[in-house]
C-alpha cells in the first residue's frame, strides 16, 4: 500500500489489517459485532489525520460504517474511515472504483500493444466487486469478453458474453451457474482461454509454474493482489507476455478513498461524473509514468512501477532531513 499511494502520487502510507475469519455461516449480528470489536482494538491507532481504514476483500461499505461507528472517541468524523456509504459521508464512485481502474488500465495496456479494443478478446478470472465492473466496462469498450469465471465455476462463448445479461442473472441466483447463453466451463481454465487479455480479479496465486505454461493471453492485467507467483512472472516474462501490476492495476480503489477523505475534510462533496474523471486522469498519468519508463529502461512494467514507487518515498524521506 505504501508504494502503491506513492506511485499514484497520494499523501497516504499503507497497511494492511484483517481478521482471520471465514464470515460464511456466522450469524448477520455476530458477524457486526466481530468487526465492531476489531475496528475498537484498532481505534487508538486509527483516525482521519493517522491511519485511516478502507475497505478491501471481504469488506465493503457497511462493515466501514460499522468501523466508523463503533470507535467515534478516535478520530471522529467523516474522514476517519473510507468505503462509507453515501448517507454517512461517502463518496460516489467508490464502490466500482477498482473496477473502473482496472478496466482502464487494461484498455491503455491494449492501446500500448497497439490492439483496437473492438478487435480484442478477453477472459476476466473473477466475477465479484472487481472483476464484474472490469468485465463491464470492457464490453462497453467494444472488448468481446469471452470467458469469465466465479469461485463455482466459468462460463465461455466464443461470440462474446453478455455481461449486462449475466450480470442480472448473478444478482438473482447468487453465481454464474446456469446462465443459458454460454457454455459451462471450470473455473481454472478460463485463465488459460486463448484471449488478448486475461485479468486475474479473484484471489493471489492463481497463475502457478504449474499451469503458467498453457496460459495464452498476450497481456494479464492483475485485477487482484499478488495472483501471479514469482515464478509464473519469469516464464511469461521469457516468452513476451505483457503484465500490468496490481500495484498500478488495482490502485482506482485506494485513488478514490483518497477523493473520499479529501470530500469529508473539506466537508464538500463531487458527482460521480467528478469523481470519475478525476479517477480516469490519475489513472492515465500513473501508466503513462509506468509504460515511459518501462521503455526508457528495458524493464517490464512490475518494475518500472515499483522503481517509481520507490524513488518517490526516498525522495520525501532525503527531503525531511536528518537529525544527525
Amino acid at each position: 500500500m505504501t508504494w502503491k499511494c506513492a506511485l499514484f502520487d497520494l499523501p497516504f502510507g499503507g497497511a494492511k489489517g484483517a481478521i482471520a475469519v471465514d464470515p460464511i455461516g456466522l450469524e448477520p449480528a455476530e458477524y457486526e459485532r466481530l468487526v465492531r470489536r476489531y475496528a475498537r482494538a484498532m481505534a487508538p491507532i486509527t483516525g482521519a489525520d493517522t491511519d485511516i481504514p478502507a475497505p478491501d476483500v471481504g469488506s465493503g461499505a457497511a462493515e466501514m460504517a460499522w468501523m466508523m461507528d463503533a470507535a467515534p472517541a478516535h478520530g471522529a468524523g467523516w474522514g476517519a474511515v473510507t468505503g462509507k456509504p453515501l448517507a454517512l459521508g461517502g463518496s460516489q464512485g467508490r464502490a466500482a472504483a477498482t473496477s473502473l481502474g482496472v478496466a482502464s488500465v487494461a484498455l491503455l495496456a491494449l492501446e500500448r500493444a497497439g490492439m483496437d479494443p473492438r478487435d480484442a478478446t478477453a477472459a476476466v478470472h473473477g466475477f465479484g466487486k472487481v472483476g464484474r465492473g472490469a468485465a463491464l466496462e470492457l464490453a462497453r469498450a467494444g472488448v468481446r469478453v469471452v470467458a469469465v469465471a466465479d469461485v463455482r465455476g466459468g462460463l465461455r462463448a466464443d461470440d462474446g458474453l453478455d455481461i449486462a445479461a449475466l450480470a442480472q442473472h448473478v444478482d438473482r441466483t447468487g453465481s454464474l451457474i446456469g446462465f443459458a447463453e454460454a457454455d459451462a466451463i471450470g473455473s481454472v481454465d478460463v485463465l488459460t482461454e486463448p484471449v488478448d487479455l486475461l485479468i486475474p480479479a479473484a484471489v493471489e496465486g492463481v497463475i502457478t509454474h504449474e499451469n503458467v505454461d498453457r496460459v495464452k493471453a498476450r497481456i494479464i492485467v492483475e485485477g487482484a493482489n499478488g495472483p501471479i507467483t514469482s515464478a509464473a512472472e519469469t516464464a511469461l516474462r521469457h516468452r513476451g507476455v505483457d503484465v500490468v501490476p496490481d500495484l498500478l492495476a488495482n490502485g482506482g480503489g485506494v485513488v478514490v478513498s483518497y477523493f473520499e477523505w479529501v470530500q469529508a475534510r473539506q466537508g464538500w462533496w463531487w458527482d460521480v461524473v467528478d469523481v470519475e474523471e478525476r479517477l480516469a486522469q490519475r489513472m492515465r498519468a500513473s501508466w503513462q509514468l509506468v509504460a515511459h519508463r518501462a521503455t526508457a529502461d528495458g524493464v517490464d512494467l512490475r518494475t518500472a512501477a515499483t522503481a517509481v514507487a520507490v524513488e518517490r518515498v526516498a525522495a520525501a524521506v532525503r527531503a525531511r532531513g536528518s537529525e544527525g
